[in-house]
């Protein structure tokens, strides 16, 4: 059996701007809103619990009534993305 060493790039010495961090959450709110859609069209509603066999989940609100771990979630993955666009040299500008 091989074992798997993730080795992600380290962001740790990365800070995100004001801007930046209202961008994470930006796209965070857009994430919800594509797995949402996503869902939606896969049949799955609104349920109190998550019940894959009857396609409910308690996760098909607006981003802004989600408990707030499951916002972390999406926040977490955009905002290591966006660090590690900038680790990486990239820029991130608003176009005026």
């Amino acid at each position: 059996m091989m074992i798997y060493e993730p080795k992600p790039i380290d962001t740790s010495d990365i800070e995100l701007s004001a801007d930046l961090e209202q961008v994470v959450e930006d796209i965070s709110r857009n994430i919800h809103d594509v797995w949402a859609l996503r869902r939606i069209s896969e049949g799955w509603v609104y349920g109190s619990e998550k019940d894959g066999s009857k396609k409910t989940t308690p996760y098909l609100v607006d981003y802004s009534q989600l408990p707030e771990h499951e916002k972390d979630t999406d926040r977490a993955t955009v905002t290591e993305t966006v660090k590690m666009l900038l680790k990486l040299g990239y820029k991130i500008e608003k176009e005026k």
